[in-house]
């Protein structure tokens, strides 16, 4: 959430930066609710004001002996005033956190202003593409003899984008979850087991609502399921103050998430490249602002290591305005080359979302007798498993059908060295 100071000091600037994100961001709204919010504080406060003034004159009468009846009417009458005064203030207050969070976080000075991703930047591109002596196949292909996945089946429990995995397809994903964990947790993550809901609160925390609500999947008791651990890695210390010795906080976690936007139309979306469920490891890191530009460094490389690490070509990409999420002020995409696509795919976004979601959680920091202060908080998936799993099918396929196994990976398939299918 942004700070209302910041919009009220600078509404035509932060409206215009808002708009290379989404351009149909307004503050209007915001700036009407808070000139409205104002007034009627201070209309309280000097009703208050009079109210504590006419207390004091009935002591003084009474101690006279007077009458105090009239009086205790008008004082009565700034009583009923006052209530139904704060009860408005309540309802406004309640407006403006609603118009406030619906407006998306200012994005850095240094990204590129631009609405169209394919102005998303160049920051690098490590190793070659893979070249093949015959016509790869892409993984749903592949799967036809190796019987990795079972996308008829998952269609048969739960619809279309519910994929299911199986035999060395499932063996293949945990030895992928297995290594990004133990990989972070080297890097000096802590590993979290988390639940795969969150109470309204926590998604609007993370900024998950209420814009983008129809995106989620909701629960009969007012949860919903994540659409990505870092909703609930930043409910961790929802409405907490941290002590300032203990940040940075350096955190991660598996788990499945859901989100209703699997794409339909089209070869490239289909099997494992967009579905309602996926795995994916997260990392998530909350630390004092002076120390969020490092910190996000350190996450994109971890995040890097792991793609090195399992041989594959990708490219770094700084994202443009227009194409960052909604809570983020800078991401860097990471985006791996998926032969059967012919064309590169993010499996990793880094995000630093400055204090955007500390706002909305209330997580802050405090040194000593210092005045709190809100942390910046940071993710990036370490990685997404899905696209990563295609990935590694597709680049790694060998002309007789096998798929070669990463040697990094194979310590936890047993010393198996490539999928191959005995019926």
């Amino acid at each position: 959430m942004l700070d209302i100071k910041v919009i009220r000091e600078n509404p035509t600037e932060v409206e215009k930066k808002l708009q290379t994100k989404d351009p149909s961001a307004c503050v209007k709204k915001v700036l009407e609710l808070d000139e409205a919010i104002r007034a009627l504080k201070l209309e309280g406060e000097a009703l208050k004001n009079e109210r504590n003034q006419s207390a004091k004159q009935v002591g003084e009468l009474k101690r006279k002996g007077e009458d105090v009846s009239n009086l205790l009417k008008t004082i009565q009458g700034e009583k009923e005033k006052i209530s139904t005064l704060d009860h408005r203030l309540a309802e406004l207050e309640d407006q403006l956190k609603f118009e406030l969070g619906y407006l998306p976080n200012l994005p850095d000075d240094d990204v590129k202003v631009s609405l169209d991703p394919q102005d998303n930047v160049l920051i690098e591109v490590v190793g070659e593409k893979p070249s093949f002596a015959f016509t790869p196949k892409n993984h749903l292909e592949l799967n036809e003899t190796l019987h990795l996945f079972d996308f008829k089946r998952g269609a048969k429990i739960g619809g279309s984008g519910w994929p299911t995995y199986r035999g060395l397809g499932a063996r293949l994903e945990w030895a992928l979850i297995n290594f990004m964990i133990d990989t972070h947790v080297s890097n000096g993550f802590e590993q979290w087991m988390l639940p795969l809901v969150g109470r309204p609160e926590i998604l609007f925390g993370s900024a998950h609502l209420p814009k983008f609500e129809d995106q989620l999947f909701k629960l009969e008791d007012d949860l919903y399921m994540i659409p990505t651990s870092e909703a609930v890695l930043n409910g961790i210390h929802y409405d907490e103050i941290l002590d300032a010795d203990v940040l940075p906080l350096k955190y991660t976690s598996y788990t499945p998430c859901f989100r209703r936007e699997a794409g339909a139309a089209g070869s490239q979306e289909r099997g494992l490249i967009r579905t309602h469920q996926f795995n994916k490891v997260e990392m998530f890191c909350i630390t004092h602002p002076e120390e969020s530009a490092a910190i996000y460094n350190m996450m994109v490389q971890s995040a890097e290591e792991i793609l090195k690490a399992l041989e594959l070509h990708y490219r770094s990409m700084l994202l443009v305005t227009g194409d960052m999420s909604f809570a983020s002020a800078k991401t860097i995409d990471l985006e791996v080359w998926l032969p059967g696509q012919e064309r590169y795919y993010e499996v990793s976004s880094i995000s630093n979302c400055t204090d955007f979601q500390a706002r909305r959680s209330r997580i802050r920091f405090k040194k000593g007798k210092d005045k709190p202060e809100f942390v910046h908080t940071l993710n990036g998936s370490g990685l997404a498993t899905s696209r990563l799993m295609v990935a590694l099918l597709e680049n790694n396929q060998q002309e007789d059908g096998s798929v070669k196994i990463p040697t990094v990976l194979q310590p936890y398939l047993n010393g198996l060295q490539a999928l191959t299918y005995s019926p």
